[in-house]
């Protein structure tokens, strides 16, 4: 079952989001506070939404994190996943691909252009799995990204 995350669910939205970024080698970089992803999935103006998966009698065992973009080219907004992760125990059981379909369903409904997302480049299941529900490489692009003193020395 694929259903809207509740401000309930964030303690394991937390938690998903740390074992994700164990997978992805990057445990450094999740400092996430609970109280931060709470205020900005569920306050006066959310930055974000999540979709979780639940498998009856085991809880949420996925979620997938978006948002709205903009594409000027096509002058439309567009869907942007930021994190689609299930854990390692649920697997192979169609729960990814569940989430990615209710998002692009999502996508269509609301009228957007596009639905993206980003994957890291040694991860091969990823890639595998996208390119068969017919996700293309954007060749030629590359992600850019300004955080911590260069951001605030940039905005000086």
């Amino acid at each position: 079952m694929i259903r809207p995350a509740r401000p309930e669910d964030v303690p394991t939205l937390a938690a998903l989001i740390r074992d994700l970024a164990a997978y992805e080698k990057l445990s450094g970089e999740a400092v996430l506070r609970e109280e931060d992803l709470h205020a900005h999935l569920f306050g006066p103006r959310p930055a974000a939404e999540v979709v979780v998966a639940e498998n009856d009698g085991h809880g949420v065992v996925g979620f997938a994190l978006y948002f709205q973009n903009f594409s000027t080219f096509l002058a439309k907004p567009g869907l942007y996943l930021e994190d689609l992760f299930v854990i390692p125990a649920a697997r192979g059981q169609g729960y990814g691909k569940a989430l990615l379909i209710h998002l692009a369903r999502l996508a269509v409904t609301r009228g957007y252009g596009r639905f993206e997302w980003s994957v890291l480049d040694w991860n091969e299941a990823a890639l595998g799995f996208y390119r068969k529900l017919g996700a293309v490489p954007m060749g030629g692009w590359t992600v850019q990204r300004l955080t911590g003193d260069a951001l605030h020395a940039l905005a000086l």
